[in-house]
């Protein structure tokens, strides 16, 4: 039945429980122990019910309950501590941000990103990105940094999971109830809800303006599901990453553009965007359209500004993991845009080509977010090199180690993941810094105070909660695939709250290989089933919906946990989400982590876990690369990469079997006379010491800001100064040079090599050059020195800049340098000249190189 009109009803609080609302609609409660505790206490059985989402609860609680809750001074009092907490909190005049930098009138960043996972109750995100992406908002919030979050909002978000009885994944997309979750529209001052209008290619989307407090920071989220929009356009923001390529695109184009003009409409346009991912590249496009009608800037100029403000960080490894689309459907989406900013529109798609000129070449989202950002980044050590490697030729003949990608390792927001009693240990031995200031290492020296006893019946009760909460969810498992009694009673009682507990949970991808642990299950389960040591795998993850390899690899679990010898032993928990994981990176004891290297970008399953004290056992992959040593964890192999992936599966499984065996197992049950493994709780402190410091968000964030976020504002204020003229200037600059630079030639490079060259000699390299029509101030001209590598070939060592020395009568420049001999052994040098402005971002700005042959 199509009802006439509709309407909203919302809790009637008594006036003693008004604040209730306030903090309810602050997500800080998520990270806050003591919000959580009161939103607990309200009704502890109702609080699991609700998905732990104070919204519904409020709206679900009987109104009896709540009118004796009004009467209960001791709640009233837990109410009044924690909202004078939450206003302490959100005035932000003692946050880092503000003591170095002062208040800020508007936003400093806008943070786009296509997921946000921020709590289970608000289930706008997959994986790792939106986990990531949440954990950013919530340092940012911690540190006071004004940045402002831009995301779609989903009707259906991503899947939840479920299993037939033969193990295979299926999928539900339930609808979500915005009206019961921690969210609110944006509203004018007539008290209307905020809309804009989006191009979308011959026709426009009606999108919906939503807001989510996260402490400090506002995520603004895009909402098409509107009556009126027509059907087509009203499904953009159904699924999270669902629908064909036609609709990623409109979301994109709803993330990228509407994000930006939503900003524009609340008033809220930041200094710096930041681009997780190349899902909101579309951003820049609308910010060229912008700044071109607003400040009367050309192409070009406009594109320096959005160059020099733009941040961008990749998390894909290979290219299968990239969004392109036909240039006739970016024309087709981008039309109206691309016909207001006019010029070459072919020069403007050939941003987002790895080869410009090819006309029919798809754009590449992550090359288009590479190319109009002037700093990006990797999200591990091992993950620049890669990436590194990925985009070479977006700067063809420039040395892959010397490419303007660099890297800001992940982190983990600290509160977010961590348990009530670690949060009480480390409150009460490590003192409050831990959770103001996590970076601090200083802080967590603290940690070897925490005598071994009580760290480690801490860690016990955590594991017991997590063997019950399994069992718990096996049951229900079980019960909704229709299983008999005997099955229910099996699942009573598997695990043990007392073995050593082994957690893998991520997303299911081939190439994490969630089954290496079970390549060989007689061994397996000789290691699982010592009846003095025994060892128990609690696995949880999901597989894309069109990924059935990965499907596959759930099924064979689930088949592995069937048979009578294992079923006690290896569990799988289905729909994981955040609260699986809260679970899984508390109580386990090891955290297991199998990639194909170097396929891993950072993962951060694995930092959530450090800091409830399990340690990891991983391929050195991702983040683990950085953070292992033998003192904190196990690594499989040492880092090798291998073409034959069978083989490689071989060692690697062969090897996991042997530190189990010979490691892991005998310190975890090597105990003292009181049972305490002070071998395990030695090391578990050790992680905690030299690693939670360096892998959380606020380390992270703190980077993003003083390596990319400032010197980005600084340099738009250069650019912009005197009514642009830095950035028509610098304009104007790479016009003239790529017009002149085919005519750029070295012509001969001049050197005399003494007989005999000792370490500390010098010797002169003088280099003619035909500059066309640029100047000497226009080159930068370079020595590369360095050794020789078994192929004879020159692996770059050392930079020498070279000086203009004179010109000669047919215009050619001449540069010398003196080049020391700093190291002994067989030498190579070569030359090399490109572009040099003192405004360019960085030396290889322009992407031209010219090397002497």
């Amino acid at each position: 039945m199509r009802p006439v009109a509709t309407f909203e009803v919302k809790a009637a609080l008594p006036p003693s429980l008004a604040a209730l609302e306030e903090v309810a609609y602050n997500l800080r409660w998520s990270w806050d122990h003591e919000s959580l505790a009161l939103f607990r206490r309200l009704d502890p059985e109702l609080w699991e019910a609700s998905g732990h989402n104070p919204v519904l609860l409020l709206g679900r609680l009987d109104q009896r309950r709540l009118e004796a809750l009004a009467g209960d001074e001791a709640l009233l009092a837990h109410l009044e501590r924690v909202k004078r907490d939450l206003d302490s909190y959100m005035s932000g005049n003692g946050t880092w941000y503000r003591k170095v930098f002062g208040p800020a009138e508007r936003p400093l960043v806008a943070y786009f990103s296509m997921e946000f996972g921020l709590t289970e109750c608000l289930p706008n995100y997959s994986g790792g990105l939106g986990m990531l992406a949440g954990d950013h908002l919530k340092s940012a919030s911690e540190l006071g940094i004004p940045l402002v979050g831009v995301g779609l909002l989903y009707q259906k978000g991503y899947f939840r999971q479920y299993l037939s009885p033969e193990g295979w994944q299926q999928e539900r997309y339930p609808v979500n109830d915005f009206s019961t979750m921690p969210l609110r529209p944006f509203l004018d001052g007539e008290g209307h809800p905020v809309r804009i209008s989006v191009p979308m290619g011959p026709r426009s989307v009606l999108v919906q303006l939503w807001r989510v407090e996260v402490g400090r920071v506002t995520l603004l989220l895009l909402d098409t599901n509107l009556p009126e929009n027509p059907p087509d356009l009203r499904d953009i923001t159904d699924e999270l990453y669902g629908g064909d390529m036609e609709t990623r695109i409109r979301q994109e184009v709803v993330l990228g553009v509407g994000g930006m003009r939503a900003l524009d409409r609340l008033g809220l346009r930041a200094q710096v965007y930041h681009m997780n991912e190349g899902h909101s590249a579309f951003v820049s496009v609308e910010r060229i359209r912008r700044l071109m009608a607003e400040e009367g800037l050309s192409r070009r100029e406009a594109w320096e500004i959005v160059h020099a403000t733009t941040v961008f960080t990749t998390h894909t490894s290979v290219p299968a993991g990239i969004d392109v689309f036909p240039p006739e459907m970016v024309e087709h989406y981008l039309g109206p845009l691309l016909d207001e900013i006019g010029g070459d529109r072919q020069a403007l798609l050939d941003l987002g080509r790895l080869h410009p000129g090819s006309s029919g070449e798809p754009l590449n989202m992550a090359v288009t977010a590479i190319r109009f950002a002037g700093f990006v980044n990797a999200v591990s050590e091992l993950h620049g090199r890669v990436s590194r490697a990925l985009w070479r030729d977006v700067w063809p003949g420039v040395p892959e180690a010397e490419l303007p990608i660099v890297h800001i390792t992940n982190g983990v927001h600290p509160g977010t993941w961590i348990s009530d009693e670690m949060h009480r240990l480390y409150d009460r031995y490590l003192g409050p810094r831990w959770a103001e200031e996590p970076g601090d290492t200083r802080v967590w020296q603290q940690v070897q105070e925490i005598p071994g006893e009580e760290l480690w019946r801490s860690h016990e009760r955590r594991r017991e909660r997590l063997v019950a909460f399994a069992r718990k969810r096996m049951l229900s498992q079980l019960r909704s695939r229709g299983a008999g009694p005997a099955a229910l009673a099996r699942a009573e009682e598997v695990l043990d709250p007392e073995a050593l507990t082994i957690g893998f949970a991520r997303r299911f991808a081939t190439y994490k290989r969630a089954t290496l642990l079970l390549r060989d299950l007689d061994r397996l389960g000789r290691i699982l089933n010592d009846p003095r040591r025994p060892v128990q795998v609690i696995f949880a993850g999901k597989a894309h919906p069109r990924d059935d390899a990965g499907k596959s690899l759930i099924r064979d679990i689930i088949h592995c946990a069937e048979r009578p010898e294992l079923r006690r032993r290896i569990v799988f928990l289905e729909d994981y989400d955040a609260v699986i994981a809260r679970y899984l990176v508390q109580g386990c004891d090891v955290w297991l982590n199998t990639p194909r290297r170097p396929r891993e970008a950072c993962g951060t399953s694995g930092m959530k876990a450090v800091f409830n004290g399990v340690l990891n056992l991983s391929v050195l992959d991702g983040w683990w690369a950085e953070g292992y040593n033998p003192r904190v964890g196990w690594a499989i192999g040492t880092g090798e990469e291998y073409a034959d992936a069978d083989y490689q599966d071989r060692l690697e499984a062969g090897a996991l079997y042997e530190i189990l065996e010979q490691e892991v197992v005998p310190l975890f049950y090597t105990r003292g006379s009181d049972g305490v493994p002070r071998g395990w709780t030695a090391m578990m402190k050790t992680a905690m010491q030299e690693l939670c410091p360096v892998f959380n968000t606020n380390r992270m964030v703190h980077d993003y800001l003083t390596r990319a976020y400032v010197p980005a504002q600084i340099r738009r204020a250069v650019l912009a100064r005197d009514d642009y003229r830095g950035a028509r200037a610098l304009a104007a600059w790479r016009k003239t040079v790529r017009a002149a630079w085919p005519g750029v030639t070295i012509l001969n490079v001049e050197t005399e090599l003494p007989a005999d060259l000792r370490v500390g000699a010098t010797f002169t390299v003088r280099c003619w050059i035909n500059s066309g029509a640029l100047q000497p101030e226009d080159l930068a001209v370079q020595v590369i020195l360095g050794p020789l590598d078994e192929h004879h070939q020159l692996v770059a060592a050392e930079k020498i800049a070279m000086a203009f020395a004179e010109r000669r009568a047919d215009g050619a420049l001449l540069f010398i340098a003196q080049v020391p001999c700093s190291a002994s052994g067989r030498q190579g040098f070569t030359v090399r000249v490109e572009p040099f402005h003192e405004l360019l971002a960085h030396p290889h700005g322009t992407g031209l190189i010219r090397w002497a042959r």
